[in-house]
């Protein structure tokens, strides 16, 4: 599993950003349903939920991808309303998600 980040995430390399240009929406597509997979109703650790993706062997990993970017599709996600957030998504050791709930009491589970 990844190194789980206890600091800011820091943003894209030149190299990093030029992968991510190269990725189809096909594998953005694979990418947000496997973080949403992993993801449930109750809070967890964007961190866990990251390296749960990018397991290796894991359908989800797609090579060359860094968990940054996984991080940012989180924020996405959490954007277009398929997560919720609780904390700064900027350090994902910290900060944490969970599938929408149709009660909404931000109340830890």
């Amino acid at each position: 599993m990844p190194e789980i980040r206890q600091d800011p995430l820091p943003a894209l390399t030149k190299e990093q950003k030029a992968r991510e240009a190269q990725l189809t929406e096909e594998e953005l597509r694979i990418i947000d349903q496997g973080l949403l997979s992993n993801a449930c109703t109750r809070w967890r650790k964007v961190a866990r939920v990251v390296g749960s993706t990018m397991m290796f062997g894991s359908p989800t990993r797609i090579d060359g991808v860094p968990d940054i970017f996984y991080a940012q599709r989180v924020r996405k996600l959490v954007e277009s309303s398929r997560l919720e957030s609780d904390g700064n998504l900027d350090y994902i050791g910290y900060s944490e998600v969970r599938l929408p709930q149709e009660n909404k009491d931000n109340e830890k589970t």
